[in-house]
């Protein structure tokens, strides 16, 4: 037994990563990737980021719950489907049992208290704010499995909570209704009748609520973390976020139904214990569905295990002065600018390398950002002004800060062979400048 797990390990963290699985035919390609992207999520829940994410998103949703349902069914009430919220909350929360049942009325009780003409502009702005918050700190938690760096801006953040807030319910429960008119159409009636119609079309309509369920995730995935997330990976990501959710919430349902002991022990509090942990469940779901997304999306990542990487200062230089180039040369030839999407794809590097070298030349000044749907980058200054020796000075000192002072014992000698070397690069470069780079004229 010792030596087969032995050979497991050595397996996991050896042999399966040394596959070229470009020789290798579709099936054993995906059987890899599967095994490889299985081991690092594996590893990367072990390590308890994702819990703790998950553990500060349940505290905010118990805040935000009902303000949320709140403007939720207000939104629903004006195309007249605001009837559904109740059965959808009954059908998330259907792992707890009888339990649920009561929840969902406790929920649905407070929302139909919440008067808007009574709360006055304060409450309504609390109220906002703290759906808001909520949609935040989703979006920080997605950012981080993401590896995104840099949050949405106060304008964009207002605009697209609100889209997701305002028409993401309305989407969702549309889409139940529209499904609930085909399922109960004539012809779909008449042909229920028929073998094996009838079969197929009652088993259809059983998965229905999973599909929305997968659809909800899809959606979540694609249009909450501060990246263009493709719709393939965000698609098999909330795939296994819906069969990780049937599966668990079966296990909890079975849970429930036997843990008469914690209702004797928690009294009356038992519910609530019980409904903050599905909640837990809920977004630790969520998130793992999310970092399979990201994973599909970024195959290098996947090759290399997801060790940690870092550039070198040789490949620092050279990848910062490729990205001031191709940026400069699409600059000049006056076409729609680079976004981080497309910098990636274009690149070996991966995302937390490549929005470091960015933000980098962004805070020397070389480079703005520039918002909409997604970030895209210009040059900062005139690029006939920008010296390539200020580009290398800017890759080399961007860690480096004025209020922290290295006091060290430097031999004259070393200085003075610096001084040279400085002297010397400065005479290699002259007065090159960013559009020579750009335009071939080196």
């Amino acid at each position: 037994m010792t030596e087969l797990i032995s050979k497991l390990k050595t397996f996991f963290q050896v042999g399966l990563w040394q596959e070229h699985l470009e020789k290798s035919n579709l099936l054993i390609r995906w059987l890899i990737n599967t095994l490889r992207v299985s081991y690092i999520m594996a590893r990367e829940l072990a390590t308890g980021e994702l819990n703790l994410r998950a553990m500060s998103l349940v505290f905010t949703s118990l805040l935000s719950l009902v303000p949320l349902i709140a403007v939720a069914f207000s939104v629903l009430k004006a195309f007249g489907i605001h009837n559904q919220i109740e059965p959808a909350l009954l059908s998330i929360l259907e792992p707890l049992g009888s339990r649920g049942e009561e929840i969902t009325a406790n929920i649905i009780g407070f929302v139909d208290n919440v008067k808007v003409g009574l709360l006055g502009t304060l409450g309504v702005a609390m109220l906002f704010y703290t759906i808001i918050a909520l949609v935040q700190k989703i979006e920080n938690a997605f950012n981080f499995v993401w590896r995104v760096k840099q949050a949405r801006t106060l304008a964009r953040r207002f605009t697209d909570y609100l889209s997701v807030v305002m028409i993401g319910p309305l989407l969702i429960f549309t889409g139940l209704g529209v499904a609930a008119t085909v399922l109960n159409h004539d012809v779909i009636q008449q042909m229920q009748a028929i073998e094996p119609f009838g079969t197929l079309l009652v088993f259809v309509s059983k998965l229905v609520p999973y599909f929305m369920i997968i659809l909800a995730f899809t959606f979540l995935y694609k249009f909450i973390p501060n990246t263009r997330v493709k719709l393939g990976p965000a698609l098999i990501g909330a795939t296994v976020a819906g069969i990780m959710w049937v599966t668990l919430g079966t296990l909890f349902a079975s849970f429930v139904a036997s843990s008469s002991s914690y209702t004797v022990i928690y009294s009356s509090f038992a519910i609530l214990f019980f409904f903050m942990l599905w909640l837990y469940l809920a977004w630790f779901i969520l998130l793992t569905g999310a970092q399979v997304a990201f994973y599909l999306q970024h195959p290098k990542l996947v090759q290399l295990g997801d060790k940690p990487y870092e550039l070198s200062p040789r490949l620092r230089e050279k990848e910062g002065l490729w990205l001031m180039t191709v940026i400069a040369r699409r600059f000049c030839r006056h076409q729609p600018a680079f976004s981080l999407q497309d910098l990636e794809e274009q690149t070996a590097l991966i995302p937390s390398i490549l929005q470091e070298l960015l933000m980098a030349l962004v805070q020397g000044g070389l480079l703005v950002e520039l918002a909409g749907e997604s970030s895209s980058y210009v040059p900062g200054q005139d690029i006939s002004a920008i010296k390539v020796s200020v580009i290398l000075h800017c890759l080399r000192t961007a860690e480096e800060s004025e209020l922290l002072k290295v006091k060290s014992l430097v031999e004259p000698a070393v200085d003075q062979l610096l001084q040279q070397l400085a002297i010397a690069q400065n005479g290699v470069l002259s007065e090159l400048t960013l559009h020579d780079l750009a335009m071939g004229k080196v």
